[in-house]
């Protein structure tokens, strides 16, 4: 019986590929760190990875602060406004409770409660305010709003709107127009008249204010809220009346398809409204410049992988006479390109990488930036006189950061093949004819 070769002490057969493999990403490696004889590659490979860098930074930071605008549309506007609200076909609805209880048994609708609309103007020692009074039940308004939540309510309580008590709740910016503070009274006109003996005049009823929210939106100005009681007596609908049923859905995007499947399986003849036909096009405007703002910015990622092309383009024409040498020592054409590969895919990875951590230290910490440029050099960039929110929102998003961090390494990794083939298709006789 004949030993075998190990055990004779002969080497094992050595995997050709993958020394090749190692080969060319250790030279790959070592041309991004070796000091260049031309001096302007080197100045053209780091611009290459400050504008990989930057394109993946500046993109994760405006996301965030898009992610922010929307994510405060949410809870600040969209908050306030109901998802969806069911109203009668045959004028005011009667029995209100028989629908909550049947409507939040549905798996998609968190809550419902009833509510009355009344446009009118509020007046004040001769001040004048147009706004939209809405008559709530404050047991079940917190179901399908935040309005009273204690965040919001800077003064007074939202406890204190009873029925009977004609109390009224008013937004901070409305309040602070009409001149009034808690305990204070003010007149609601209404748009309609009643005849008496003196002739024509309109209708008017006197409220205590009981309480002031600030969602620091534009409805702060718009917004007043009665007992659903009082409302009805205003419109003068019969005791248990409301307009509607406010709902709350488990998925604002589909309120919508909620409202109606409810209108369909309802025993009284109902039809509904949903957020969309209020503030949709706002909340589509935040989307569509989200979406077009992202397609900007990737645009500089793609001009940073365009760089690495013309980087390696130098590099190759650079190195003709070194790939010459690596061909004439036996290595091949997938040898070369995966020398070329490698170099662009480590700057490409130090870019991006450099650029994904600070994108998100970034986004973290925009709005504290922010906000001391505002008090140093006494500048305001978002006036709450002028937009539904003061401070500049960021909300930081994984699946954001990921997208972004893989599509600006693929691209880079794009970027590296046609150089690396241009690289494999030098001649070596050709190269070395004139060195």
């Amino acid at each position: 019986m004949k030993p075998s070769l190990s055990k004779l002490g002969h080497p094992r057969p050595v995997n050709k590929c993958s020394m090749i493999n190692s080969l060319s990403t250790y030279i790959g490696y070592k041309y991004v760190g070796a000091k260049r004889r031309n001096h302007f590659i080197s100045f053209i490979s780091l611009m290459s990875i400050m504008g990989l860098m930057l394109g993946v930074a500046v993109l994760i930071i405006v996301m965030s602060v898009m992610n922010g605008f929307e994510r405060e549309l949410r809870q600040r506007v969209l908050g306030l406004v109901p998802h969806a609200a069911l109203f009668s076909r045959m004028g005011p609805l009667d029995d209100w409770p028989n629908l909550v209880d049947q409507v939040v048994q549905d798996p998609d609708v968190i809550g419902a409660a009833p509510f009355i609309r009344i446009q009118g103007m509020l007046t004040n020692g001769g001040r004048v305010k147009g706004a939209l009074i809405t008559g709530v039940d404050p047991e079940l308004e917190s179901q399908v709003s935040n309005v009273d939540d204690p965040g919001h309510i800077v003064d007074g309580r939202w406890e204190d709107l009873k029925s009977g008590d004609w109390g009224i709740v008013l937004g901070s910016i409305l309040a602070h127009q009409l001149g009034v503070t808690i305990g204070e009274k003010l007149i609601l006109v209404m748009p309609e008249a009643s005849v008496s003996a003196a002739g024509v005049i309109p209708r008017l009823r006197r409220f205590t204010v009981v309480g002031i929210f600030e969602l620091g939106a534009e409805v702060d100005q718009t917004m007043a809220y009665v007992h659903v009681d009082d409302a009805a007596k205003l419109k003068r609908l019969q005791p248990g009346q409301v307009e509607g049923v406010r709902l709350q859905t488990l998925d604002l995007f589909k309120a919508s398809e909620v409202a109606w499947r409810l209108v369909g399986q309802a025993d009284v003849p109902l039809y509904a409204s949903d957020w969309t036909r209020t503030h949709g096009t706002l909340f589509a405007a935040i989307q569509m410049e989200k979406k077009l703002i992202g397609l900007l910015l990737m645009m500089i990622i793609a001009v940073a992988a365009f760089n690495i092309i013309s980087t390696l383009i130098m590099v190759v024409t650079d190195k003709q006479a070194d790939i010459a040498i690596l061909r004439t020592l036996g290595m091949g054409a997938r040898g070369i390109m995966g020398v070329f590969v490698t170099q662009g895919t480590l700057i490409g990875c130090i870019g991006t990488l450099t650029g994904t951590l600070l994108g998100v230290m970034g986004a973290l910490s925009i709005a504290d930036v922010i906000a001391w440029i505002e008090r140093t050099f006494n500048v305001v960039f978002l006036d709450p006189n002028v937009y539904f929110i003061s401070q500049l929102p960021s909300d930081l998003r994984i699946p954001d950061v990921v997208v972004i961090s893989i599509s600006a390494f693929v691209l880079t990794i794009l970027a590296t093949l046609y150089p690396a083939w241009r690289a494999s298709k030098i001649q070596p006789a050709e190269a070395l004819r004139y060195e």
